[in-house]
Order: C-alpha cells, then structure tokens, then sequence
C-alpha cells in the first residue's frame, strides 16, 4: 500500500490473572503476529505521560508495523495508544486496534473503519485520546453472555473448554485478518473474512 508505518494494537488487561479472559482476545492476536515476525514484545522506550506499552517493530503483509500491547488496564488504553501514535508518528487511518466483539459469534472476525465504541471501555478510551474514531479495527467475536449474565462479568471470564479447543485456529485467522488488511486494504480483507 504505502511506505508508512502501521501501529497495530491490542487489547487486553495486563497480568496473568487476566491472560485467558474474553477481554484478552486482543493481546492473544497480537502474540500470534508476534510469533509470525520471529520476536517478542519489549517495553517501549517512551513513556511520555506514564502510558507505557510492549512493542515489537517488524513487517507484516510487506509492511512496516508496530505492534503494540498497552500495559494499562482496558478502560485506560488510550493513553499508551496516543503516545505511541505520536511516537511513531503514525496518521490515524493507519492505526489498528484488535478487540474482543460481544455482538458478533465467538471466532468471528469482522473489520471496520470508524464508528461508536458499542460500549466497548477500551475503544471508548482511544477514541477520546485520539480525538479521533476514525482508525481500524478487527474485531474478534466473542458471542453474547448467557442467560442474564453481566456482559462486564462475562468479557472477565476465560474463554470456555470448548472455545478453547478453537481458540489457537481463530486467534490465527484473526492474524491472517490483520496482515490482509495492511497489504491488500480494508475492502479485500473485508471481502476475505466476512464470509466466515
């Protein structure tokens, strides 16, 4: 597409307490990635204004990318994404970030430019640092609560049994996702994933 950089992010919450929860879906595609560029994530050197993230600095789909996993908790993201975003001097339309999705089937990926938050605390975040809604996202779908259980409640549990026997494959497509997106655009990796 270009020569510019992309900044892709994860969300998640930091820690072991959190690693397999539902809102961690984010930070389980970005490993994936991570493990296709052959590194792992470091502390980023600035931490302008206390927002700091782990990064790695590679390409993906034949462009340059920086992954980036913010160590604040969800509804504090977007601190660590603008400061990275200024960092990098990364334009807005070139900024991904990688969510858990309630409103769509577990293992689902959809892609999207712009929009609400869907009351969503970590796009809501970014959105409000970034003064902008306008970057992309790829959204993994975690399916609706069962019963009458809290959506806050169930993004907090760990994936179940079953969905984790297919955890790893979705995690994948999902990064199969992320790198159509910055080599080939949002139309075609929109066309690609859809349909599943």
């Amino acid at each position: 597409m270009s020569a510019g950089m992309w900044l892709v992010v994860g969300l998640g919450n930091p820690g072991p307490k959190y690693a397999g929860n539902r809102h961690n879906a984010g930070f389980m595609v970005l490993d994936v990635l991570a493990g296709r560029l052959g590194g792992t994530f470091k502390a980023h050197r600035s931490k302008m204004f206390g927002a700091r993230s782990d990064v790695l600095e590679g390409r993906l789909g034949g462009e340059r990318v920086v992954l980036a996993k913010p160590r604040s908790f969800m509804n504090e993201s977007g601190g660590p994404v603008k400061s990275l975003r200024d960092f990098y001097k990364v334009p807005v339309e070139r900024v991904v970030v990688v969510h858990d999705e309630l409103d769509i089937p577990f293992g689902a990926v959809r892609l999207k430019k712009g929009g609400g938050d869907n009351g969503h605390n970590g796009l809501r975040s970014v959105t409000r640092s970034l003064g902008d809604r306008e970057y992309l996202r790829v959204r993994f779908g975690v399916g609706r609560p069962p019963g009458r259980m809290d959506a806050a409640a169930f993004v907090l549990k760990d994936f179940s049994a079953a969905e984790r026997r297919d955890l790893g494959v979705e995690a994948e497509r999902a990064a199969d996702a992320v790198e159509a997106l910055l080599g080939d655009g949002l139309a075609a990796a929109q066309n690609a994933y859809h349909s599943g």
